[in-house]
């Protein structure tokens, strides 16, 4: 029996983001998460043909990197790790699962049935999916059939109009282990709010199916009152958190307790010397920039600050910056 089957809890999960869930902001989150608040992590979604590519596997391969540090607070705290795949031949989804069982060692794979962004889908996968629910079978059967470890999915509910009840019902014919339902189409985007209804059609198509596949509810959760809200609201299984990571880092404690400018700002140097040390050639810096607004928020000053952050254009900036604050002395975190 899989992870998933085998835990009597619910499931709190942290969502892949491109460009944000790489093995650095990973082990941030983790550090400062309460234990056992944060069940499962997942990494940046790779792509089955670079995975397959002679070439294109050392390109996408920093997307599967777990540093040994994240490995020790993943075992310590008893957080599980998910390698998220896309693309739209079976037979690399086959071929890429083999991968990750081999040179990988990751808990679970889930396949992107979800993202909705345009040069994505032109390509026939992620959310583009839904219209050819065949062929997502075929992706999904090929996966499981290949791997060790358990097959999840990470969906949406339709493509411009809901169509919840459909496609979970396809999907559940070669029975995922999850299926994690982002509340929103893929004409949706992020632009609009999350229409959490959807999960519960989802629920009762399962139920009625008589099936054991977990299904978790994603869209618009900024905290971790609202995620055990959703799951005893929904009756579900689990809640993935997104975007609301960068309204608060500290998100996964059960206790919100106010963090100081200092502890922010201190988070944010740590998160910048990590960032430099793990990615020294393999990353440009402009992808740090967008970590550095979630310290700076809600304080005094913190604008001005943000601001700055903005236009660094690497670690040396950022030290100059936090080394000569008016408001704060942060000087400590250079000594």
């Amino acid at each position: 029996m899989s992870f998933w089957k085998n835990s009597k809890n619910k499931f709190i999960a942290l969502a892949p983001m491109e460009d944000v869930t790489d093995t650095v902001f990973r082990e941030i989150v983790l550090g400062i998460s309460e234990p056992g608040t944060l069940n499962v992590v997942f990494a940046e979604f790779t792509s089955v043909d670079g995975l397959c590519h002679p070439i294109g596997k050392d390109k996408v391969s920093h997307r599967l990197l777990i540093s040994e540090t994240e490995r020790e607070l993943l075992n310590s705290s008893n957080v599980k790790i998910i390698a998220q795949i896309w693309g739209s031949d079976p037979e690399k989804f086959a071929r890429a699962a083999k991968i990750i069982n081999d040179e990988y060692n990751f808990d679970g794979i889930d396949i992107n049935m979800g993202c909705p962004v345009k040069k994505i889908v032109k390509q026939a996968s992620c959310s583009e999916l839904i219209k050819y629910p065949e062929l997502a079978k075929e992706i999904i059967l090929a996966t499981q059939e290949a791997s060790k470890i358990p097959v999840s999915v990470k969906t949406r509910t339709g493509i411009k109009v809901h169509e919840t009840e459909n496609w979970i019902s396809n999907l559940l014919e070669v029975n995922p282990e999850v299926i994690t339902l982002h509340c929103r189409t893929q004409k949706m985007m992020s632009d609009f709010p999350a229409e959490w209804n959807e999960i519960e059609k989802a629920v009762n198509v399962r139920n009625s199916l008589n099936k054991d596949t977990l299904i978790i509810g994603n869209g618009d959760v900024v905290s971790l009152d609202e995620c055990y809200e959703k799951i005893n609201q929904y009756n579900i299984d689990g809640v993935m958190v997104g975007r609301g990571i960068f309204k608060n880092p500290w998100l996964f404690n059960k206790e919100q307790t106010y963090k100081s400018p200092e502890e922010k700002l201190t988070l944010l140097w740590k998160h910048v010397k990590l960032y430099a040390d793990t990615w020294t050639n393999e990353k440009s810096f402009a992808i740090m920039r967008r970590f550095l607004k979630i310290y700076t928020y809600d304080f005094y000053g913190a604008s001005e600050i943000r601001a700055g952050m903005m236009e660094s254009m690497n670690p040396e900036d950022v030290k100059h910056i936090l080394s000569n604050l008016r408001m704060y002395d942060m000087k400590f975190l250079f000594e």
